[in-house]
């Protein structure tokens, strides 16, 4: 791996922000999601599966991934100067998200060597896209109940159930499943195993689910007698319960190594305070209402502590006294925030905040209210806040189970 000087670094990062300077559309015609989870048409899928592959071509994703499996093979530094200049010239998300921030990690860490040949270089290229199969409809946040049964049958494992939730299900090639292998066990977390389904085959549906912004980003994924090769096995038969929290590390910040780039754009303060400085109450600018005054102050305070609290994971002394807190509550704090700063945004448009995409009469056309209505996916993907808030209490300040 190629280490992080600073004269190379500093060339990395300027070549990078020529690339993206040069190569965003701001405005390819057509709605470009603000989340993996809102891919809801052919154009959008097609769009962003050619920007990341563009992206990893020109050597700005994967770049810290080994090279045998087609990555850079160089400082994980690197990734970070090319995901600084993405953002800085509002480079389009990421599309495959679950192969770039979960699977990927996941199998460099304890996938065979045949699944690292097979799958991180299409994950890269967005070849292959990912999905995931973890939510059921009858257990909801109850992952260790998992009732899709995998059957061994000779060299395969034949998969009957359903899963839900499952974002870009209709377009995915694959999808990290947690099936179980065995019900006679004593403890239901027992007995589950990790796969990795292929979708495009023989008994595999998906239907699509119309969600609160209108579109169908996600989907529900059903199993008659499908099969999965033995060999797509991640790890033990009966051990997926292990593997699953691990994919659980990578989904809530607390582990790293993913791809780069991002798969969502932030809630920005500062957008919104743009937006303040143009709207009107009571005939007067909003900003000079005292209260919405304060309550801006606050996000752009906010904003900033999340992000130092970002550079503050990669300095160990400063994480010292409880190591595990910032990396499992990161997910908690942004999601949070992101539905709070886009429903105050929606109050800074007054009436017009009923508005939605495409009316003449919304703000921004629309954006604030899509914004806000997006970010409850995010609350509830990866565990709710219910859950998140229940982890930091038991894994970071060692509070009792209730």
């Amino acid at each position: 791996m190629t280490g992080a000087g600073s004269k190379e670094l500093n060339d990395f990062g300027a070549a990078a922000d020529a690339w993206f300077r040069e190569n965003v559309d701001p405005d390819p015609g057509f709605m470009l999601p603000l989340t993996f989870m809102e891919v809801g048409t052919d154009q959008q899928f097609e769009w962003l599966r050619d920007w990341q592959n563009r992206v990893y071509e020109a050597g700005f994703l994967g770049a810290a991934w080994p090279e045998q499996y087609g990555g850079g093979g160089l400082d994980p530094a690197f990734q970070a100067e090319a995901t600084k200049a993405m953002r800085r010239h509002n480079g389009p998300i990421m599309l495959n998200a679950i192969g770039l921030n979960w699977t990927g990690p996941l199998l460099l860490d304890l996938g065979s060597e045949d699944h690292k040949k097979t799958y991180l270089q299409r994950i890269l290229s967005a070849e292959d896209i990912w999905c995931q199969g973890f939510s059921e409809p009858e257990n909801g946040s109850d992952l260790g109940n998992a009732q899709t049964r995998a059957v061994r049958d000779g060299d395969a494992y034949v998969v009957n159930g359903s899963k839900i939730w499952t974002t870009l299900g209709r377009y995915a090639d694959h999808m990290i499943l947690l099936a179980r292998t065995d019900s006679n066990t004593p403890r239901k977390y027992d007995g589950l195993s990790f796969l990795l389904a292929p979708m495009k085959t023989e008994g595999v549906r998906t239907v699509p689910i119309r969600k609160l912004t209108g579109e169908h980003g996600f989907t529900q994924t059903f199993f008659t007698d499908a099969r999965v090769p033995v060999d797509r096995l991640v790890g033990e038969e009966g051990q997926g319960w292990g593997v699953a929290m691990r994919t659980l590390e990578y989904e809530r910040g607390a582990r790293g190594g993913q791809a780069g780039g991002y798969v969502s754009v932030q809630a920005d303060a500062w957008d919104v305070l743009e937006l303040a400085r143009g709207m009107q109450r009571a005939g007067a600018p909003a900003l000079d209402d005292p209260v919405l005054r304060e309550r801006m102050v606050e996000f752009i305070i906010e904003i900033q502590s999340l992000a130092l609290c970002r550079q503050r994971l990669g300095v160990p002394a400063l994480n010292s006294d409880r190591p595990a807190g910032l990396p499992l509550s990161s997910k908690l704090m942004n999601t949070e925030f992101a539905r709070r700063v886009n429903e105050f945004a929606i109050t800074l448009t007054g009436a017009k905040g009923a508005y939605y995409v495409g009316d003449p009469s919304a703000v921004d056309d629309g954006i604030w209210a899509r914004a806000y209505l997006n970010a409850f996916s995010a609350t509830i993907g990866g565990g709710t806040s219910q859950i998140q808030r229940n982890i930091v209490g038991e894994h970071v300040l060692g509070l009792p189970k209730s």
